[in-house]
């Protein structure tokens, strides 16, 4: 507990809660409020950390939807609970890291999901065309804390310290103004959990090693590559099995499966069977709908917000998605983005008479004035002549209304 509160491991915690932004807990508190809070209570706080008396406050329930349907309830510590979540995890993480598998890559210093990926697409490049992809159902719902805790105290002996994790681990949440307990699970949304999951699911890294398999695991996202289909059927019943008897954890069977990489996809992507790296097709999806959503001329907003909006949802995607060699399924739709773009200006501009006004001032030709009577629906106005000449490719990527190409480019 010393390590954990000295000033040294307390500012770094509270720059990186800073830097991660994040809302408010049940105290409403924001990260300035909360620093000026600390600056009057610390005393007391640090007092009740070295007693082991300290009590987390419930944490506040927000449901986020999932990217694969339905959504997931994360539990928002307050600002003073993320803080001292994060002290204890960096000196936590010192202990542990260093014991943790070479194939695990979720939340880990130096690691990222593209460092996974690389190496799912370096086992298919071997030959290993056969995954063996694991959905463990609802894990982070579902830790047993018993197991956890045995496994976090092989690492940690200060009973302070391990007593202040359970209390966050069984801290209520509340949902709707109602405070529900917790017996099982870690809540996303706190900065322990990530490295509380890592701890957990380590046995089976472990596991996996002492069978020779090759294998990626982010977080509760695992791939297993073999050979054979055989191979990959006969792991994934076993592995589920073992799964059930040493984690307490299910195999959601209906989302796992065995099939060639190209069929299935590890953290947005696909391997195709040429080795190489390809945003998966729920990926593409995905990023159309939100194409659809962001360009939708029924919603408020100024221009400039709006691009402001998209160019940074573009950014963080075409940064994530820079890893994947074959990006024709992106570029296949860059003309669909752009007619969505030049649909959003024509609902913008009203009427008939803004409309003409809106292209004059674009330069349009006088013949192509007439288009501004047009009663066609917007989708197919977008795509006539007099639209794709004033709001060209270049004059939108001029106003900085981008495709992925316009960054990929550079």
């Amino acid at each position: 507990m010393e390590a954990v509160i000295a000033r040294g491991n307390l500012m770094k915690a509270y720059r990186a809660v800073k830097r991660n932004k994040g809302s408010a807990g049940i105290d409403g508190r924001t990260i300035g409020e909360t620093g000026e809070h600390l600056r009057k209570h610390w005393a007391q706080i640090r007092e009740k950390l070295m007693a082991g008396s300290y009590l987390p406050s419930p944490v506040r329930g927000v449901s986020i939807p999932k990217a694969s349907g339905g959504s997931r309830l994360l539990g928002i510590p307050t600002v003073q609970d993320r803080l001292i979540q994060q002290s204890v995890g960096q000196i936590l993480s010192e202990r542990v890291e260093g014991s943790f598998s070479a194939h695990s890559y979720g939340f880990r210093p130096g690691r990222s999901a593209h460092d996974a990926v690389r190496a799912a697409q370096a086992y298919v490049k071997a030959g290993k065309t056969w995954v063996v992809d694991l959905d463990i159902s609802a894990f982070f719902d579902q830790v047993d804390h018993d197991i956890l805790m045995h496994r976090v105290g092989q690492f940690e002996r200060d009973k302070r310290v391990l007593r202040l994790i359970g209390r966050y681990l069984r801290a209520p949440i509340v949902v709707r103004g109602k405070q529900e307990k917790r017996t099982r699970g870690t809540p996303q949304g706190g900065p322990l959990s990530p490295l509380l999951a890592n701890i957990y699911l380590d046995p089976l890294d472990k596991e996996l090693e002492r069978r020779g398999l090759s294998f990626c695991r982010y977080a509760d996202d695992v791939n297993i590559y073999v050979g054979s289909e055989r191979s990959a059927k006969r792991i994934l019943s076993s592995i589920s099995d073992w799964i059930e008897k040493h984690l307490k954890l299910k195999v959601n069977l209906d989302k796992s499966g065995t099939a060639p990489p190209w069929e299935r996809q590890f953290l947005g992507f696909t391997i195709l069977q040429d080795g190489k790296i390809a945003p998966a097709e729920r990926s593409v999806e995905r990023f159309k709908q939100a194409v659809r959503e962001k360009w939708n001329g029924l919603q408020s907003g100024k221009t400039r917000e709006l691009r402001d909006r998209w160019q940074t949802y573009l950014r963080g995607w075409c940064e994530y998605f820079a890893l994947a060699e074959a990006r024709w399924r992106i570029k296949s739709i860059e003309g669909w983005i752009r007619r969505h773009m030049r649909k959003w200006f024509w609902i913008r501009w009203h009427n008939r008479v803004g409309r003409k006004r809106a292209l004059k001032r674009l330069g349009a030709k006088p013949h192509y004035l007439d288009v501004a009577s047009s009663r066609r629906g917007a989708w197919r106005v977008a795509a006539a002549t007099a639209l794709q000449t004033v709001l060209s490719n270049e004059v939108l990527q001029r106003y900085g209304l981008w495709v992925p190409s316009n960054l990929w480019a550079a």
